[in-house]
């Protein structure tokens, strides 16, 4: 095996001048999942048939289609249907697949968290004369979270990965600069070798960050 350890070495400070639209991609996608996840969670939680019956719907359906084809649709398909659509970048059409497709695993992640929860502290926070919202703010998500964040950290590790497929439609991203160090160099397991060492590193500094973050919120819960 010939392997280039003066080239494998420098591609490191080739590649990772992209990881700051890696990490664009990731953590906006991951805001705008949680958001819509949560918000998808509270309103299976009122157990309501139809909407329950639409939210399943969506959630089977953004699961079950691989984040390669529902970027296509996106960014290919969309525009052919909605013209106005057609200025969409491909950044932009990377953030709006993660956030449909994540936002799916969440809604399920987000409602097992909400069930987590004794249902007799709403009752009890009802009782005391608080609101449904206030009883929510104050008493149900704060728990509901923090039990949800082990799973959240997870999928956000998984979309950041999965971000690499926004490589197809052209976004110059980490794997799009291993990619194109190949296309002059043909120097592969140097070169991909790399990238997935900085994927794998990127994921230990959030690994770490997301203990810290647990630990920190779950302090008010320890007994």
């Amino acid at each position: 095996m010939n392997f280039n350890v003066n080239y494998f070495l420098s591609v490191f400070p080739q590649i990772l001048p992209y990881l700051p639209v890696t990490l664009f991609i990731a953590v906006v996608s991951i805001l705008f999942a949680m958001v819509l996840g949560l918000t998808i969670a509270l309103l299976r939680n009122n157990k309501i048939i139809i909407v329950d019956a639409i939210f399943s719907l969506f959630i089977s359906l953004f699961r079950g289609i691989p984040s390669v084809v529902l970027l296509f649709i996106i960014y290919y398909g969309l525009p052919q249907i909605f013209p106005v659509l057609k200025h969409m970048g491909a950044t932009t059409a990377a953030i709006v697949c993660f956030s449909l497709k994540y936002s799916a695993y969440l809604a399920e992640i987000f409602r097992a968290g909400l069930a987590s929860v004794d249902p007799g502290q709403k009752e009890a926070g009802l009782t005391s004369g608080l609101s449904t919202i206030q009883v929510y703010r104050n008493i149900i998500l704060p728990q509901a979270l923090v039990n949800a964040l082990p799973n959240t950290g997870n999928m956000f590790i998984s979309l950041l990965k999965d971000s690499s497929v926004a490589f197809f439609v052209g976004v110059q991203e980490l794997l799009a600069a291993g990619k194109m160090l190949t296309a002059s160099s043909f120097l592969y397991f140097e070169t991909y070798l790399a990238v997935g060492i900085v994927y794998w590193l990127t994921v230990v500094a959030y690994s770490w960050i997301q203990k810290q973050l647990e630990r920190k919120l779950s302090k008010p819960y320890y007994r």
